[in-house]
């Protein structure tokens, strides 16, 4: 479990780094699509870029893996709302559940409920 909680840091981590910023103009056109604003957009990309930081950095220090995995769910599940708000239909709500459910898997692993 240890080393499928580890690799699951590593893909979440990497895979918001891809999306943040190979893939950034699609979080432009979904952030517009929501209607939310470049501000709120650039806080959600510094502070999931800085989670996925300390989850790169909890593989070193197992002590703040536990926030960080809950700090990435918050945000996966503030997408997941988001997508059900503006009506998307399930195939674009798919990747953040994915990660929501990574980072649930990480964060119960490190609390030691699995």
């Amino acid at each position: 479990m240890e080393n499928i909680s580890l690799l699951l840091q590593i893909i979440v981590a990497v895979s918001v780094y891809y999306v943040w910023i190979f893939r950034y103009h699609n979080v432009l056109a979904e952030f517009k699509q929501f209607g939310y604003s470049d501000v709120f957009r650039n806080f959600v990309g510094a502070a999931k870029m800085s989670i996925s930081a300390l989850l790169l950095l909890g593989l070193c220090y197992d002590e703040i893996t536990l926030y960080a995995a809950l700090g990435m769910a918050f945000f996966m599940l503030s997408a997941q709302l988001t997508h059900f708000r503006v009506k998307n239909p399930f195939i674009q709500r798919l990747p953040s559940l994915i990660f929501l459910i990574m980072s649930l898997f990480i964060a119960a692993f490190n609390y030691g409920l699995i």
